[in-house]
């Protein structure tokens, strides 16, 4: 007799008991791959969330200058935010494709948790790989990463003293990051009634998926197949994964 394949884990669901989350990424079109049904259905509840893009993606499409690149995907970004709710949209403007973790990105991001005080933080996955042999990209591994330990950093007033000037004061009130499409997910939430909006906020980075070059790439599709096994793992039809890293001491 042979044993049964593994089965994935049941999925926590996450906590919705906050009312403003800050999502940090490094390109245009990270969150609309895994996160923007999630995005519609808190902004739907009444919550705030705010948009940073560290890069403008302007190194994203084979067949465009950088510069024009920039301001395509930039736009497209604005318009995939206001689709799930978001209104405000941060563009760092750091260099496309060679981000490096370290003490610039933190204080980078740190400035935006600093000055948008929110109680949630979201991320993209910063694991080696998205769960097989798919390795992860440099640019989201190092942002990642430095969310982590920027949302520290927002709360220490010795760490990036130089920021506080004209009432910016030191924020410690983020509860947790959360990576989402990560492969070590444990919380899950129900992203059954704003599917749909998820896919027309994928669907508005026309510019992107057409110059990538995917023949006969169908967003719907495409999310569906995370979508509905992570639903399965929280018992409903469609979800969205995400990784925990609680911010309070001795967490």
């Amino acid at each position: 007799m042979t044993d049964a394949p593994d089965r994935p884990q049941p999925l926590e669901p996450l906590d919705e008991d906050w009312d403003s989350a800050l999502c940090v990424v490094a390109h245009p079109d990270d969150l609309e791959f895994g996160a923007a049904a999630a995005v519609a259905r808190w902004t739907g509840q009444g919550k705030r969330v705010v948009y940073c893009m560290v890069t403008s993606g302007e190194a994203g499409i084979d067949g465009m200058a950088p510069d024009e690149c920039r301001v395509v995907r930039e736009a497209e970004q604005v318009e995939s935010a206001r689709i799930v709710g978001v209104d405000e949209v941060d563009f760092l403007g750091l260099p496309d494709g060679v981000l490096e973790y370290g003490v610039p990105l933190r204080a980078a991001i740190a400035a935006v948790v600093r000055r948008h005080r929110p109680d949630i933080v979201i991320t993209g996955n910063f694991r080696d790989t998205w769960g097989g042999a798919n390795l992860n990209q440099a640019d989201h591994i190092a942002v990642g990463r430095a969310v982590v330990d920027a949302v520290r950093d927002a709360g220490n007033r010795w760490v990036f003293p130089e920021q506080l000037t004209d009432g910016t004061e030191p924020w410690g009130g983020v509860r947790a990051v959360w990576a989402f499409g990560s492969p070590q997910a444990t919380h899950g939430v129900d992203t059954t009634e704003t599917f749909d909006a998820g896919v027309s906020s994928l669907e508005a980075h026309r510019a992107y998926i057409d110059g990538l070059g995917w023949e006969h790439f169908d967003p719907r599709e495409f999310l569906e197949g995370f979508a509905r096994t992570t639903g399965q793992r929280l018992g409903v039809a469609f979800g969205a994964a995400f990784e925990v890293f609680p911010m309070g001491w001795g967490d």
